[in-house]
């Protein structure tokens, strides 16, 4: 554990906070003091040494998070449980740890999945056979479709389970086999990414793929299907956790490298320290959209030429054209409705997105804002009045409770602004669609692109897990315009930029 706890210092080292060889000491003295069984204990401990300034404190407590997840922590105190029934063999059986396991079972910090009992020694040696080194514990998958026939390598059953918390632990073991923490190169995150899977099982499980979609029997051939489509939500998950744990341990001092690592990167990993570098991001790319976008309008300002009235006025000249006449084009700047979801999984990207819109005002003056979790309100005056930062606390303190309901969202937008759309209205729409069950209310999304001139969907989820759990983004999808993909600030740029190519 020693060797996590120097790992740890590095990584506060990288989100400036400064720790001497003294401190570090220090830090392992507290350890051992308060031990490593109690998570908040442990961080407060860690903290009193560590932390020297209220905001070294806040850089603390944001690195200790991700540095240490739960999933992390668990491995932690069960693999430091088997340590200590290792020296202590002929010790009484060590007493529950407080989740309902006994913290010095066999295999329990072997299998990483958290289960309740090892593998047999057949479906252990298959484990290793493929590859996983005991990464994934078969015992944690459930039964899986009776449609389709059962899954035969250890990561297929894995997959199969549905069991998201096993998951998480088994890509948290890989990354450690691998030694993660030794990233440094943004470029490295594709090979880290790839020898994660390998290391669970990924060659057996594109096997058992290729032979399942190549059977006769439909059984198979859904069963191949379905593996294929979870493998790449599993591709999708480990390379957001190589970003995250990048973040953590990479050398991003450079500030062009690093402006561009937060662009790429998905906004829900970006970590806490970083937002004010996310925020100036944010300000140069809405000047970057401003200025040219600006300049788009003076040029157009002058409309088409208007052949009968050139041809008029220059009668008068023996017909050279001398006097031209154009065609006035008024420019009528569009009206913008945002409706942002602000619950837990998306408010983070809501107030990027807002806070970027903030910044086009002198391009798009006429937006409308309106926040919701269960219930819609409008935002606007609150984003006038205050900063983006402040604005979004207001926000979240009076739309951003209750269980997230997209139907009653979309009533509540039709009685405060269905009214007030026309042709030249565009509605975007932020959120992940995931509705907890309730009734999507598609016929309010229809009635709202009926009456503006363009609905445009932005989804902060990977197109791989649209559709899945209660994610009806694809019953929306027939009533939009459009339809994209927003998880990361390029993501987000483009999208604009191409709205108001659109709307200018």
């Amino acid at each position: 554990m020693e060797g996590t706890l120097i790992r740890f210092v590095r990584a506060l080292r990288m989100a400036e906070v400064r720790v001497s060889t003294a401190e570090t000491l220090e830090a392992f003295r507290a350890a051992e003091l308060v031990g490593w069984r109690d998570r908040q204990r442990f961080k407060d401990a860690l903290g009193a040494v560590l932390a020297k300034s209220r905001a070294e404190r806040d850089a603390f407590d944001d690195c200790f998070d991700r540095f240490f997840k739960v999933e992390d922590f668990s491995i932690d105190n069960r693999a430091r449980s088997d340590d200590e029934a290792d020296r202590q063999p002929d010790a009484a059986p060590a007493p529950d740890d407080g989740d309902g396991r006994e913290a010095g079972r066999g295999d329990s910090a072997g299998n990483g999945a958290g289960g309740g009992g090892g593998s047999s020694g057949a479906e252990a040696d298959r484990e290793r056979s493929a590859g996983g080194e005991g990464t994934i514990d078969p015992a944690a998958a459930r039964a899986p479709d009776t449609t389709m026939a059962p899954p035969v390598s250890p990561l297929g059953r894995l997959l199969m389970a549905d069991d998201r918390t096993a998951l998480a632990l088994a890509i948290t073991r890989a990354a450690r086999a691998q030694r993660l923490e030794d990233i440094r190169v943004f470029t490295q995150q594709g090979l880290y990414t790839r020898r994660i899977l390998e290391h669970m099982g990924r060659t057996d499980l594109l096997d058992e793929i290729a032979a399942r979609e190549a059977a006769t029997a439909a059984p198979e051939r859904r069963l191949g299907a379905e593996l294929r489509t979870r493998y790449d939500r599993l591709r999708l998950q480990v390379r957001d956790h190589v970003e995250d744990r990048f973040n953590l341990h990479a050398d991003a001092d450079g500030s062009q490298l690093r402006e561009r690592m937060l662009r790429r990167t998905r906004i829900d990993s970006v970590p806490r320290r970083d937002e004010a570098h996310m925020r100036r991001i944010i300000a140069r790319m809405a000047r970057r959209l401003v200025a040219a976008h600006s300049r788009r309008r003076r040029v157009t300002r002058r409309g088409r030429l208007d052949v009968p009235r050139t041809l008029r006025r220059n009668m008068r000249h023996d017909g050279t054209l001398i006097e031209l006449a154009w065609r006035s084009r008024r420019i009528d700047r569009p009206r913008l409705f945002v409706v942002c979801d602000v619950s837990g999984s998306v408010a983070r990207h809501a107030r990027f997105m807002l806070t970027f819109l903030h910044g086009l005002g002198a391009v798009l003056p006429r937006v409308r804002a309106f926040a919701f979790c269960a219930r819609l309100g409008e935002v606007t005056d609150v984003f006038r009045q205050h900063d983006p930062d402040t604005a979004m606390q207001h926000a979240l303190a009076e739309h951003g409770h209750g269980a997230t309901d997209y139907g009653r969202a979309l009533a509540d937008f039709e009685t405060l602004a269905l009214e007030d759309l026309d042709r030249r209205s565009t509605v975007l729409i932020l959120g992940d669609a995931r509705n907890n069950d309730a009734d999507p209310r598609t016929d309010r999304l229809r009635r709202i692109r009926a009456r503006s001139g363009r609905v445009i969907w932005l989804n902060p989820e990977p197109r791989a897990a649209w559709d899945s759990g209660d994610s009806v983004i694809g019953r929306y999808r027939a009533h939009c315009h459009q339809v994209s993909e927003c998880g990361s600030l390029a993501q987000l740029e483009r999208v604009v930029s191409e709205l108001l190519r659109r709307v200018g």
